[in-house]
């Protein structure tokens, strides 16, 4: 878990001040997701339709996996502070995948009479490997 950003201390380009570690991904979550999003699509939930695509398995939802990213941005700022958040999607997050999110401060600027910074955002699995890549703006 992840606490609020401390508004009363100034962070450095650098600081990581994100971070959120995200139970492994499993059938029963992208179940959960398929039902919340609206998002049926079979790749996601029937192995028998992701082996016939050419996959070993079924795999997360991409929007699944920015939901994290977004939870861990809102859970270090309060959501009125956050002027932008934008991915890309990197990577397939598989079943089984143990995520992390994570932000560090990019650049600090002024904009709009505040004082604000970008933060390069990221979600990686078990293995380094990068699912997610974006940034976020938010006042400080």
């Amino acid at each position: 878990m992840t606490d609020m950003m401390d508004m009363t201390t100034s962070p450095t380009v650098g600081d990581r001040i994100v971070h959120k570690r995200v139970p492994a991904i499993n059938r029963h979550r992208l179940a959960l997701y398929c039902g919340a999003s609206g998002d049926h699509n079979p790749i996601h939930v029937d192995i028998d339709f992701a082996k016939a695509s050419g996959f070993p398995d079924v795999f997360s939802h991409g929007m699944l996996v920015m939901g994290y990213l977004g939870q861990a941005l809102s859970d270090a700022f309060p959501p009125n502070r956050i002027r932008s958040f934008s991915t890309r999607f990197a990577a397939i997050t598989q079943v089984g995948a143990e995520l992390t999110c994570e932000g560090t401060v990019a650049e600090l600027f002024e904009a709009g009479g505040e004082r604000r910074a970008r933060i390069a955002l990221t979600t990686k699995d078990q293995h380094g490997e990068t699912k997610l890549a974006g940034e976020a703006v938010v006042a400080l």
